[in-house]
């Protein structure tokens, strides 16, 4: 998971001070930052395909390019009623295509797929480069979606009505809308919740939606009746329909940051507001008001799970009953429901379990489900308007994922799960396996790692040998990195007898909110702390050297990468810098950066500018004459409209003029995962993987490498 979505900025951009020394590159579309972006990026390709490179990129990029457009791939089951719905991408179908199956077919093993749009088809026919980026369907009647194109990958979409039942867009009277970050909910057929740029206040600061607008069919959008409008401070306004039968209701939420919300439900006398505390999370369904605070309430600790009933609740009642509590090692990440069951996925000791209990009376039995060993395990789908069947995804760094399927209507203990899809092995395993260690950080946290490589058998360290060993790290937004499977690192890293780390540094979600909290605004530090420690404890263990050592990360994790090239770069020997922040002091004024300032702290603050201005890489590069950094290969995507690509392109331009090691690749598409298709996403990863092939897969124990060395 990367930091969340906004829109394009589609004004010249003009981010204050300080002044920068590269004015030229901040405009997303300037010819000048457009020519300087190619110029560099090809130089990086050509290094890489030069004769003579241990490693052939153009091969690799052929490789990763036929796992990820192989037909044994799983398609992933999205049911509405006795259908399957899936995307899918293939070699013939780039842009990919909308299907659908009967639901007894798709779990034969033979689906008979119906196709409902060819997105290459569409893009050819209208000529524009769509990206998919999913469809609202109404429910329960599942006759209309609202489909959501992207333009080369960015976040902002157009969206357009589809009909289900004849299987194409809607021609009379359609719900459209252009370009923009919108949000929207389906009321009824012919009504809709929408929040959008409509003109001047209808977006905030974060360049989200700040109104919430009850819009009727036929109608222009320019007279859709106003339903709540939101302060501009806040990140965005929201509103959505539960149109679940017997339990229809309207909501609001005003999101005033990533962790604080304010939520609205509507009632014969209005709206009205639910009396919890602004960083209490909550989920109704059916009736019951699920509560999930990040602080202790009403009974409920920390990071745990509360349930009440919806209407006692908005009648004064606030009594709740603890569903959850976690404990030193466990955090609760997700909630699922069946027509039955309430399904918890909670992670202990950055492991999955999974919990069942009775929906209508969660706090009477919570049942751990039985799951396949050392693997990472989540719900793909369920149908809680159908059945209490569920479809789990279960994955490790080694195993392929797996769909498996099973029934929940004899009860939780009864459950039998059965593999219909198993994906294929990307890579060659054999000899993998996987270690976990903790790092102790410089205020003694231990901070967990895992490592996967061939380690032989002595289990009292005696198997290890330093060898080229890849970190990757994210460390915010109480993302939690679990175990997941290897496809493309595997083919361009694993193979060739190396190791992977993961870390799972504070700032994350790993360990529930309060490890998240610990490491942000002014102790955002202890993330940078717990990364380099990580670094030291593999080197100290004997799996590699600092010259051997390269680190990974992309967006918040481009940021910890990038502040680990400016504060402690004689740990390691590369460094990618994938998507990146790195201007600490005008984020905030950067694309959607106004919404990040609850995780990092206002830079217009005095207390957190100057935490800020300790770790901002952009504003701590050092002139090589005084201190040597490893290379960096920088990248980022020109469609990137949630981190702006001035933060790639600023980085790399100072540490050029610094005389610093540095390589730069940026994508025209793809948004801010950087690639728009499977041949996007090939390329990149065969360019990161030849890059750090070059720089640190050859390098013996104790070598110093030097940039672009062969």
């Amino acid at each position: 998971m990367t930091i969340p979505a906004t829109g394009p900025s589609p004004k010249p951009e003009t981010f204050g001070e300080p002044d920068s020394a590269h004015p030229e590159l901040e405009t997303i579309l300037s010819p000048e930052a457009l020519a300087w972006a190619a110029e560099h990026t090809a130089t990086t390709v050509a290094l890489l395909d030069a004769p003579g490179s241990r490693l052939d990129r153009r091969e690799l990029e052929s490789r990763i390019r036929e796992v990820l457009d192989t037909d044994d791939r799983i398609a992933f089951p999205n049911r509405r009623g006795e259908q399957v719905y899936n995307f899918w991408r293939d070699a013939e179908h780039t842009r990919g295509l909308w299907r659908r199956a009967r639901l007894a077919d798709y779990r034969s093993g033979s689906p008979d797929w119906e196709i409902l749009l060819d997105l290459d088809a569409l893009a050819d026919a209208e000529d524009e480069n769509w990206v998919w980026r999913g469809a609202h369907v109404r429910s329960p009647e599942h006759d209309r979606a609202l489909i959501r194109l992207s333009r080369g990958g960015a976040d902002a979409v157009v969206i357009r009505e589809f009909d289900l039942v004849s299987g194409g867009f809607v021609t009379d009277r359609p719900f459209t809308v252009p370009e923009a970050k919108t949000t929207v909910s389906w009321i009824d057929r012919d009504t809709l919740f929408i929040g959008t740029d409509t003109g001047d206040g209808s977006l905030t600061t974060s360049g989200y939606p700040a109104r919430v607008l009850r819009w009727h069919r036929g109608e222009p959008l320019t007279s859709a009746e106003l339903y709540f409008s939101g302060p501009e401070s806040d990140i965005t306004s929201t509103g959505w329909a539960d149109t679940t039968p017997g339990h229809e209701r309207l909501f609001v939420r005003r999101t005033l940051d990533f962790y604080r919300h304010r939520t609205f439900v509507e009632t014969d006398a209005g709206l009205q507001i639910l009396e919890v505390p602004e960083d209490c999370e909550v989920s109704v369904h059916r009736g019951q008001l699920f509560v999930l605070p990040r602080t202790g309430f009403g009974g409920v600790p920390d990071g745990g799970l509360g349930v009440t009933d919806l209407v006692s609740y908005l009648a004064g009642d606030h009594t709740l009953e603890c569903v959850f509590a976690p404990g030193p090692t466990t955090a609760l990440v997700g909630l699922s429901v069946t027509r039955n069951h309430l399904i918890l996925t909670v992670t202990d000791t950055v492991a999955t379990v999974l919990f069942a209990a009775p929906l209508d009376a969660p706090v009477t039995r919570l049942t751990r489900l039985n799951l396949p060993g050392l693997s990472t395990v989540s719900v793909v789908d369920t149908a809680p308007l159908d059945d209490d069947q569920i479809w789990l995804a279960a994955r490790s760094f080694t195993e392929p994922v797996e769909l498996l399927w099973g029934d929940l209507s004899d009860g939780p203990g009864a459950l039998e799960l059965h593999t219909v899809y198993r994906a294929p092995e990307a890579f060659d395993a054999d000899g993998l396996s996987t270690r976990q260690h903790h790092a102790r950080s410089a205020d003694g946290t231990l901070i967990p790692y895992f490592i996967t490589g061939r380690f032989g058998g002595g289990a009292d360290g005696s198997d290890i040998q330093p060898r080229p060993c890849l970190v990757y790290a994210y460390g915010g937004f109480e993302v939690s990195l679990l175990p997941g499977y290897l496809g493309s690192t595997g083919i361009g890293w694993l193979e060739r007898d190396r190791l992977f780390v993961q870390a799972n540094l504070r700032g994350g979600g790993e360990f529930g909110p309060a490890w998240h909290s610990g490491a942000t605004g002014t102790d955002r530090l202890r993330v940078h702390e717990d990364h380099e420690a990580v670094l030291m404890d593999l080197v100290e263990r004997g799996y590699t050297t600092p010259e051997q050592l390269a680190v990974w990360g992309g967006s918040n994790g481009g940021l910890v990468t990038a502040v680990a090239l400016t504060r402690y770069p004689e740990r390691f020997g590369a460094a990618v810098v994938q998507v990146p922040l790195t201007d600490m002091l005008r984020y905030h004024r950067m694309s959607a950066g106004a919404s990040w300032t609850a995780e990092y702290g206002d830079p217009d603050d005095p207390e957190f500018r100057e935490v800020l201005k300790q770790y901002s890489p952009l504003h701590n590069v050092t002139p090589r004459a005084q201190r040597t950094y490893p290379p960096a290969l920088v990248t980022t995507s020109t469609r990137d409209d949630r981190v702006h690509p001035a933060h790639a392109r600023l980085f790399a331009a100072a540490l050029t003029d610094a005389g610093q090691p540095v390589d730069y690749y940026e994508n025209t598409e793809g948004g801010h995962g950087g690639a728009a298709d499977s041949a996007q996403r090939a390329r990149l990863s065969s360019v990161i993987f030849a890059w750090l092939d070059r720089q640190v897969g050859h390098v013996p124990p104790g070598a110093v490498s030097s940039a672009h060395d062969d």
